[in-house]
């Protein structure tokens, strides 16, 4: 994957990003000032609706950072009591939360989502309630110093000086959004960039001392990015495909009421893949399929790709007539020919005996060390594509008749011995690329 590509950027900025940037810009007051009264309406409907939306779409990773990030707030305010940060409980509880927040924050972020049942929220809880009761002693009113598991002896360095966040917390804090940054970039996913600003949210809410009313803004603006990327998830299941991340049927639909003259449609299929499905099981298909819309994702020329059904895929050239594409297209299909990866024991792993059968096994040591050579054994597979392309003409001046003048150019592409790219065109006429070898 291009961890710098253009959708990859996107993903990691959009909306979580913006919306942090837009709330630091209100809450330094550069435009307008927020009075207390509207801090504490946006924090309770934020929390208040936040809640709702996780419960109503069964996200249970969301619902627990809210509710992490909301006690962590009251419990500040409830050790500070409006008496300012000078008492040694006050300074304590905002020394001690955090340095959980960011914790809790990554245990979300490695926890998959598993809904709400008992096995997977119960671990949660109890982690919650166990660090409850670690900040309530670290707080009791007879506490006059913050002990010294919160100051490491590393963090009375000056480089911690930039910040009036506890030095400790600071530097949970930067490990923490190194991590959620990779993770942010590695899987491309509207929740791993909505827990990566919340975190930076919360900083920001440490750092202005927990309470106060720019402490609050920033607390509730950590979790309208968790609500918000609950609504950017439900867009991303709805246009996009699940396996492969590219644009689905549906994004494909729109985006074809969006064209106008010139455009090209090529119409892409991935040759023999129910056999290469049969032979090596569904998980290297799946495979297939991820690494075919990795290289078609990468198609230059302006071109879009979209995964449209089964080993089906299209692309969409707007302002480029079909001889214009062709290049592009030879690129990508080249790159897919190009493509090995391994797989372990040449065949579907489900197919493989996991043991000895005992009933007509004379030698059991034996078996195992067959089973260990066959599971050692890699293989490298690849495969290629089949393209075809159409723009529109007299004859098909409407987008339907131009995909199915790309389908019969793809079907002519599988009739020609595959690994090839077509042009929509008269009987007889092909491609001026020279004939490839078959898959």
């Amino acid at each position: 994957m291009d961890l710098w590509s253009r959708g990859t950027l996107k993903s990691l900025v959009v909306p979580g990003g913006i919306l942090l940037l837009a709330a630091v810009v209100l809450i330094s007051g550069i435009f307008a000032s927020v009075s207390a009264a509207g801090v504490d309406y946006y924090y309770f409907a934020v929390f208040g609706a936040g809640i709702l939306l996780a419960l109503r779409f069964r996200s249970s990773r969301v619902l627990l950072a809210l509710i992490f990030l909301l006690l962590s707030h009251r419990a500040l305010a409830f050790f500070s009591a409006g008496t300012g940060h000078t008492i040694a409980p006050t300074r304590v509880a905002l020394e001690a939360i955090a340095v959980l927040l960011p914790i809790n924050i990554l245990i979300i972020a490695f926890t998959r989502e598993r809904g709400f049942t008992v096995p997977s929220v119960a671990p949660k809880l109890c982690i919650l309630f166990l660090e409850s009761v670690f900040v309530a002693i670290l707080c009791r009113p007879s506490q006059v110093a913050s002990p010294a598991l919160l100051h490491p002896g590393f963090t009375a360095h000056s480089s911690f000086h930039w910040t009036t966040a506890p030095p400790f917390a600071t530097l949970v804090f930067a490990t923490a959004f190194v991590v959620l940054v990779l993770r942010a970039l590695l899987y491309r996913k509207p929740l791993e960039s909505g827990l990566l600003w919340s975190l930076v949210a919360a900083f920001l809410a440490v750092a202005a001392g927990g309470t106060g009313r720019s402490a609050t803004a920033y607390f509730a603006t950590a979790g309208l990015v968790l609500v918000s990327s609950i609504i950017e998830n439900s867009y991303v299941l709805a246009y996009h495909d699940e396996l492969t991340t590219l644009p689905g049927r549906r994004a494909f639909n729109e985006a074809l009421l969006r064209l106008e003259e010139p455009y090209s449609i090529a119409v892409v299929d991935i040759d023999h893949f129910k056999r290469f499905n049969d032979t090596h099981g569904h998980e290297t298909g799946d495979e297939v399929l991820r690494m075919v819309a990795s290289r078609l994702s990468r198609v230059s020329g302006g071109g879009q790709a979209f995964r449209v059904g089964g080993e089906e895929f299209s692309i969409l050239f707007p302002k480029l007539a079909m001889k214009e594409t062709l290049p592009h297209l030879e690129k990508v299909r080249a790159a897919v020919e190009t493509a090995t990866f391994h797989v372990r024991g040449g065949q579907d792993r489900r197919r493989v005996p996991r043991g000895p059968d005992r009933r007509t096994s004379r030698s059991k040591g034996s078996r195992i060390r067959e089973l260990a050579v066959a599971e050692e054994l890699t293989v490298d597979l690849s495969v290629t594509v089949s393209i075809g392309v159409a723009e529109p003409t007299a004859r098909t001046a409407v987008v339907e008749d131009v995909i199915r003048a790309a389908d019969k150019a793809l079907y002519r592409a599988k009739q020609a011995g595959r690994n090839r790219v077509e042009i929509a065109a008269p009987a007889r006429a092909r491609s001026p690329r020279l004939k490839r070898s078959t898959a």
